[in-house]
């Protein structure tokens, strides 16, 4: 199964194409060409028995109530990608991918819940997003596909370790300590990523680094005890907003790409190159 982080990949897709890129209403596509053309890249790369695009909150009422200041410093979205917003449900449905919404939760937290539920079903899952945070998803049975310059990148539990210096599970962990910037969380001061990924690695926990912190008799210096005492409770919050929420979902069933139907849609809405790509696709498989 094909899991797809819909808000990551637009804002990618908008600010790596130029805006001229406009279809028969002379509005901008060029998020949504984007979008579906790395989505059709890797169905044909990977073969997924079904492609689930997931939405969700801008910011999560959860991470909001226990840090007020979590996503408050992000700019609106741009008018340029707001209608290919309001577009992108149905067009990625002609092409056979469906959409589901968090509600007051985000992408992620819908992105997690579908990998756990397949994977105790027995499938594999690939989790197709931008956002770092997604790598505590990874394990035997999930995969996150990172977007890189070079094309996307299959990210694993041993890529991860190499990445970020500590397991898939010791993410949220990470970001406590660390901070994630572009989420507005500051983390620990003046603990920065690698010192973060050290503490973990000597301690395991965010709550046994805390421990030690207090413990006078650890080896941890005056600096660093002193940022992680500071104040406790606000890393253990910073722990929770980091941590993927379930959701309670059915396991989505088989859908395959409706190659002749996305061309229509694409050829509605003018990227007539897209059209031709999915007519191709229909060709082939038929």
């Amino acid at each position: 199964m094909l899991a797809v982080d819909t808000p990551s990949l637009l804002y990618r897709a908008f600010f790596a194409l130029p805006k001229s890129i406009k279809g028969a209403d002379g509005k901008p596509v060029n998020a949504l060409l984007g979008t579906a053309n790395m989505l059709l890249q890797a169905v044909v790369d990977y073969g997924p028995r079904a492609v689930i695009c997931c939405f969700g909150a801008e910011a999560g009422a959860y991470r909001v109530k226990a840090f007020p200041a979590y996503h408050a410093d992000r700019p609106p979205m741009p008018p340029e990608l707001e209608h290919q917003w309001e577009l992108a449900p149905d067009f990625l449905a002609a092409c056979g991918w469906s959409s589901l919404d968090a509600g007051d939760l985000e992408a992620d937290d819908l992105l997690g819940s579908l990998a756990t539920l397949e994977s105790k079903a027995g499938g594999a899952t690939l989790i197709f997003s931008g956002d770092r945070d997604m790598f505590q998803c990874a394990s035997k049975q999930v995969t996150v596909l990172y977007p890189s310059r070079g094309g996307p990148q299959l990210i694993g539990p041993a890529e991860v370790r190499r990445r970020s210096g500590v397991d898939p599970l010791q993410i949220p962990d990470l970001i406590a300590l660390r901070g994630d910037p572009s989420d507005g969380i500051p983390g620990a001061k003046g603990i920065g990523e690698k010192g973060a990924a050290l503490l973990l690695s000597q301690y395991g926990s965010l709550e046994a680094v805390l421990a030690a912190a207090d413990d006078e008799a650890s080896k941890m210096t005056a600096r660093t005890r002193a940022s992680l005492l500071a104040d406790p409770a606000l890393l253990r919050s910073f722990k929770a907003m980091a941590t993927l929420q379930p959701i309670t979902l059915k396991r989505p069933k088989d859908a395959a790409l409706k190659a002749s139907a996305g061309a229509a849609a694409a050829r509605e809405l003018g990227m007539n190159r897209l059209a031709e790509r999915l007519e191709k696709a229909a060709n082939v498989k038929a």
